[in-house]
């Protein structure tokens, strides 16, 4: 049986696709059975907290502790399936959609899954923006347990 090479892409995507749904239901199942931070309850935290860690405003001992979590989530290789999933999916459209067409020109319908790999992308930069802020990080939980030890 000959697939052809939209058709061979198509199952390797497809392989792989269901790689990283595994990958991201193990992420969220970890996520799920954490317990939930005080701070991370309210809403607009995330965003505020690291806010105050990107312009180097001093934090409060559950700030620090929120975005140390924050930033962890953000640096974990499972996080990053998550738009690998997204990405796989796109994939999957438009291979698939060129396999059918079977050497036919492709209309603008077998782009529409170009629409999730840019979303994915999207997703995989803000979790690499977050994931830069550990060297910010580290600096203000020092300044804090400075602050601490002269007072």
């Amino acid at each position: 049986m000959d697939f052809g090479l939209y058709g061979s892409i198509t199952i390797v995507v497809a392989a792989l696709g269901l790689t990283f749904v595994a990958c991201a239901f193990v992420f969220i199942r970890r996520l799920e059975d954490r317990r939930p931070a005080p701070l991370g309850e309210d809403v607009g935290a995330h965003k505020a907290v690291l806010a105050k860690l990107r312009q180097r405003q001093p934090m409060s001992q559950d700030e620090i502790a929120y975005a140390r979590e924050v930033i962890s989530d953000c640096r974990s290789l499972l996080a990053y399936s998550i738009p690998a999933t997204l990405f796989a999916m796109g994939c999957l459209y438009v291979f698939g959609c060129l396999q059918q067409l079977h050497g036919a020109t492709p209309s603008v319908r077998t782009f529409i899954g170009v629409l999730p790999m840019f979303g994915a992308t999207n997703l995989t930069l803000q979790l690499l923006r977050v994931a830069r802020l550990k060297g910010p990080l580290q600096e203000a939980v020092t300044a804090m347990h400075e602050s601490l030890t002269t007072a």
